[in-house]
């Protein structure tokens, strides 16, 4: 396939403007799917089971099996309505959605189409120049997903190139709500920004409510990421792309950017753009054809006739209104004054997309400057290194653990990272690493003063700068010191008994 010709994107911003719409997919963790007693495998033990072990015949489309509606996926899809400022809809139906798919055994989807759970609603979304978007929301519905392909003999797991498929139905039937956006304009050059930092509000959103474990790495919240183009002055919208499952706010940036880029040249050539899905390939930072994207039509929706309407009485809704916990953006003012970071420090953390890790780190024992420094400095290094989301390496307890550690003086700095290394390597808790490597911070004062007069033996001279006032140059010993003890001891401790040696 030829490599796509992309334009420089101040050029593309100077001639098009771009027109963003993202549907974001989030998995409730109840017990049991959508519309079976299966377990859901997005939820608790049923994760990472065998394939096809957690099905009932519902969910592989078996005859005669008859849906019924998991009541507890409908009390957090309105919570999640009424936390996206939606409102509730006194009545809402269920769809067929009919399209042929491997994975999906009925060959339609139960999903909502034209009277959804929730509709018209807004996100508040501040991006890192401080602008403050109104993300307007379509609708919010209940769906079932679908099952997972996976394609053996590729170079590279997809469907491109690959000798056959394999279909594991555990995920088909495990409850979703899509959040639908209406188009976004006036973004321009923050579109990109923009896309990333409203997928990671909903993930903050749907965290504090408890509706959803929103882990993308395990695609507990997938992104859709619909991107067209329109030359300045022109009030119809251009045809739109959509890129299909983006499962970091990374990529979901980089896929809008590039997608305005790759369009802009085409329209500019005197080239059209075809109305498909795309797949985004994040090795190369590029997009690729999926398939021609259908429009409501061709899916054929009719009310699924196994499925009684839900009317959710006015008082349920009452009660979830009142439970709502505060907005993300009332939580992040809130946190940035009882952490007492500055503007930019605070700014940074949200952008990460690290702040809920943050708060379950302070509320798991460590300070906020501690779970600041290790989630936003090494631990976010090192998912960088291996192309990862930060959470999916280690938890919120872990790194408090770690923090408390380092806090006591029972771990430097230094062999903190080492800890965090071996929790990151599965080698078991804080505790059992720095047992299993020996970690701990030599506290044993006779030990440290032999490894200081070993070190002052071999430079006699620096006992001598030091006494006559030159302390900087105890800084030598130290080192040596830290050396011998392979990092193991406390520096500021033997700069104390350094310089009490010299005293004496």
């Amino acid at each position: 396939m030829a490599k796509a010709q992309l334009m420089d994107f101040d050029k593309a911003l100077e001639m098009f403007e771009p027109v963003i719409g993202l549907e974001v997919h989030v998995e409730l963790s109840t017990k049991s799917k959508m519309f079976s007693s299966a377990p859901n495998p997005a939820y608790g033990e049923a994760f990472g089971a065998e394939p096809n072990t957690q099905i009932t015949p519902l969910d592989i489309g078996l005859p005669g099996s008859l849906p019924v509606v998991n009541e507890q996926a409908v009390r957090y899809s309105i919570q999640l309505g009424l936390a996206l400022g939606c409102s509730i809809a006194e009545s809402s139906r269920f769809a067929r959605k009919n399209y042929f798919y491997p994975d999906l055994g009925k060959n339609y989807q139960i999903s909502q189409y034209d009277e959804p759970i929730a509709y018209e609603g807004s996100v508040e979304v501040e991006l890192e120049n401080g602008r403050v978007f109104h993300v307007p929301i379509e609708r919010a519905h209940m769906e079932e997903d679908a099952g997972k392909l996976t394609h053996v003999g590729g170079a590279t797991g997809r469907i491109q190139g690959a000798e056959y498929s394999l279909v594991d139905y555990n995920r088909a039937g495990v409850p979703l709500v899509e959040i639908v956006t209406k188009p976004i304009v006036g973004a321009e050059a923050d579109a990109p920004e923009l896309a990333r930092a409203y997928v990671s509000t909903i993930r903050d959103i749907v965290r504090a409510l408890g509706v959803s474990n929103a882990r993308m790495e395990r695609g507990n919240l997938r992104c859709d990421a619909n991107v067209s183009l329109r030359p300045r002055g022109q009030e119809k919208f251009g045809t739109r792309t959509e890129t299909k499952n983006v499962n970091s706010f990374r990529s979901i940036e980089r896929a809008v950017r590039y997608e305005i880029q790759r369009q802009a040249a085409i329209l500019a050539a005197g080239g059209t753009i075809q109305q498909e899905t795309r797949h985004w390939h994040e090795d190369t930072g590029t997009t690729s054809p999926g398939r021609p994207k259908s429009d409501a039509d061709d899916y054929r929706y009719f009310p699924e006739p196994d499925l009684l309407p839900v009317a959710p009485p006015a008082e349920l809704i009452g009660q979830l209104r009142a439970a709502l916990p505060e907005s993300p953006a009332a939580m992040r003012r809130r946190l940035k004054g009882e952490w007492g970071f500055t503007d930019n420090e605070f700014r940074d953390v949200v952008n990460s997309g690290l702040l809920a890790e943050l708060v379950d780190t302070v509320r798991a024992g460590a300070t906020p400057a501690a779970a600041r420094k290790w989630w936003t400095g090494e631990i976010a290094r090192l998912a960088n290194a291996q192309g990862v989301e930060p959470s999916s390496l280690v938890n919120p307890q872990q790194v408090a653990q770690i923090a408390q550690l380092v806090e006591s003086g029972e771990l430097t700095d230094r062999l903190a990272r080492q800890v965090l290394e071996g929790v990151i390597a599965g080698e078991g808790t804080p505790g059992e690493v720095i047992e299993k490597r020996g970690l701990r911070v030599v506290s044993d004062d006779s030990a440290l003063l032999a490894a200081i007069d070993e070190a002052l033996a071999a430079q006699p001279d620096v006992l001598a700068k030091i006494k006559d006032g030159k302390v900087q140059a105890a800084g030598a010993v130290i080192g040596a010191v830290m050396k011998a003890m392979k990092g193991q001891a406390d520096a500021a401790r033997v700069r104390e008994l350094v310089l009490e040696r010299a005293a004496q």
